[in-house]
Order: structure tokens, then sequence, then C-alpha cells
């Protein structure tokens, strides 16, 4: 980062260079159009113009636009610039009277010849081009400095929003990882009592998806066929209490097409599912399907609604489908669509998430 800004720092100030090389030949070499030997005093008065110009252009980006324009103080804003403009015109006056120019430029100009009288009228003309050229250089650096502030604004309203949401969905996701686990943990205290050996080989499954979460997930994204190898896990891990009333079916795509996602999007609605949708005694059915359509993946989650244990579905695991509709809306703004439907005549919940990972 810093290196970065070292780089634009030193891009900016080749710019300005080049911007005020070009300029500063125009300025000098636009009297060579007259087509006379002027004299050397005219340069000087050039350069010594040319240089009020640069203070004056920098002056007001670096002091009066910040301390004074962007913090809504217009009148001290003007005044000064008035007072930038008159001390300007005034240098060129008496730059003018001491290098003795009106005379030297009009000997140039009449090769010698008797002195004409002063027209005062083109010293007019000479003073709105000056003024001109000042008001000119003023707007410019007026105008960058405030561009440079609203982008530089926009910059780091983006960075304060990309680190809120970045802290939002640490916070979301360290929610849903611990919900999870704890609902595992139970799951596995249950087979103790019924069967050491199945236990046993829970916690082993536990321990290689713990593994998953805590170092293979750490990244904002993992890879599809990790994710559903994941889930494929879990679901392997809650069939291991289930009774032979309870029906599962699981299917993926065949031809998997590898592509980043949101770790463990998918896990609260599936989850949901087996803490709602199974019983020990009552025929239940769980179907999960994940179907992927060039960039575009779609989770469908049907299970049966068992009475006893269904209450309102989302309060009852609130943490992690309330944190997974807010990680869909941050992480997938515009490219996800959730629709969760609850029928009481099939007594039948159903989950329809589609996601473009484009």
């Amino acid at each position: 980062m810093i290196e970065q800004k070292s780089k634009s720092r030193l891009i900016t100030i080749i710019i300005h260079i080049l911007i005020w090389g070009i300029f500063g030949l125009v300025y000098f070499f636009q009297p060579m159009y007259f087509n006379v030997n002027l004299p050397y005093q005219l340069w000087i008065k050039q350069a010594i113009i040319w240089g009020s110009l640069i203070v004056a252009f920098y002056l007001n980006s670096q002091v009066l636009v910040p301390r004074y324009l962007l913090k809504n103080k217009t009148g001290i804003f003007f005044l000064f610039v008035a007072l930038i403009v008159a001390v300007i015109v005034m240098l060129n006056i008496y730059v003018d009277q001491w290098l003795n120019l009106h005379q030297l430029m009009e000997a140039a100009f009449h090769r010698g010849g008797p002195p004409k009288h002063h027209n005062r009228g083109r010293d007019f003309n000479w003073d709105a081009a000056m003024i001109a050229t000042i008001a000119l250089v003023i707007g410019i650096s007026t105008s960058i400095t405030a561009i440079q502030k609203w982008q530089k604004d926009k910059q780091m309203h983006q960075d304060l929003e990309q680190d809120r949401v970045t802290s939002e969905l640490s916070f979301l996701k360290a929610q849903i990882n611990p919900h999870f686990f704890f609902n595992t943990l139970n799951n596995i205290y249950a087979l103790t009592h019924v069967d050491a050996d199945v236990s046993r080989k829970a916690i082993h499954q536990l321990s290689r998806m713990m593994r998953y979460v805590l170092y293979d997930t750490q990244n904002s994204t993992t890879q599809l066929s990790q994710e559903i190898a994941f889930i494929k896990d879990y679901i392997s891990l809650m069939e291991l209490r289930l009774t032979d009333v309870v029906k599962v079916d699981f299917s993926s795509p065949v031809g998997l097409k590898d592509m980043a996602i949101a770790p463990m999007i998918f896990l609260p609605f599936i989850e949901n599912a087996f803490k709602h949708g199974v019983s020990a005694t009552q025929p239940s059915h769980i179907g999960i399907t994940i179907n992927q359509k060039d960039t575009v993946i779609e989770l469908n989650v049907i299970n049966t609604i068992i009475k006893e244990q269904s209450g309102n579905l989302e309060e009852g695991n609130g943490i992690g489908l309330n944190n997974t509709r807010r990680r869909l809306d941050l992480l997938y703004p515009g490219k996800h669509d959730l629709v969760i439907n609850e029928s009481t005549s099939e007594n039948i919940y159903m989950v329809h998430l589609t996601l473009n990972l484009a």
C-alpha cells in the first residue's frame, strides 16, 4: 500500500512537471510570433510572471481551497483570490516599469524610429489578458483540487464501507461456526448413549469438518468442490443418528466446474432441514439438490415438517438463517435470489437459493 502511494505521488509530480513545462513553452515562445528582435528583459519578465503563476496555483490548491472553499468560507476564499490577482497584476506593472519594457518593446517593433505616443488602450488589453490568464490558472487549480478531494473522500468512504462489511461478515461467520458445532456436538453426545463405535466415527468426521472450517475457510471464499465435500460430510454425520423412517436424498453436479464461493453459505439451510425435518418415529424426508448452470448455482432443500419440532422454522435456527440472509445481502448484492416457502397442506418446507458467482 505504501509503495503504491509512493508510485502514485511520483506519477502526480511528473504530470505536474510536464504540464508546467508545456505551459512554459507556450508562455515563453508566444512572443516569438511577433517576428522581431525582442529585448532580453522581456524573457526576465516572462520568467517572473510564470513563476508567480506557479506560486498562485499551488498557494490556491494547497492553502486556499482546503482551508476556505472546502470549508464553506467562500467569502474569504474569493477575497484571497482577488488579492492574488491584484498582486500579480501589480507585479506585472512594476516589472514593466523596472525593466523599462514599454520603451524597449516600442523600439523593437519600430526599429529605433521616433517614439510613438503611448497607447493606453493596448496596455488595457494586456492587463485584461493577464487577468484572464491568472483567472484560468486559479480556476484550473481550484477544479483539480476539488476533484482530488472528491475522489479522496469517495475512496475513503469505500474503504470504510469495505472495512465495515468485512467486520460484519467476520462477526456473522463467527456466529455461524459455533452454532453449527454446538448442534453437531449435541448430536454426537446423543450417539454416545446408543453406539460407542458410531460415535467415534462421528467424532472423526467432525474433526475433519472442523479442520475445513478452521483452516480452509479463513479466506473470504473457498472452492465450490470443497464446499460440496463439506456438505456431504455433514449429511453423512447427520445420517448416523437417523432411523430407517427418515429418507435423505442428496445430489450434486456431475461435471462440476470449480469456482469461488463464500464458505458455509449453504450450511444453515441444510442444518435447518435436519433440525426440523426428521423424526425418530414419523416417516420423514429431506431432499437436497445442488445444480450448476455455467456460473449460476442453485440449492434446493425440501424437508418434511415435523410438528412437534417445527415451531417457527426460521426462529428455531435464527442465528444460522438470519445471518445467512445478511451474508447473502453483503456478499452477493443483486446476484442472489432466496425463496423460502412453507406448505402446510403438503406438510413440507422448501428453500430455493440461486447464486450468480460470475
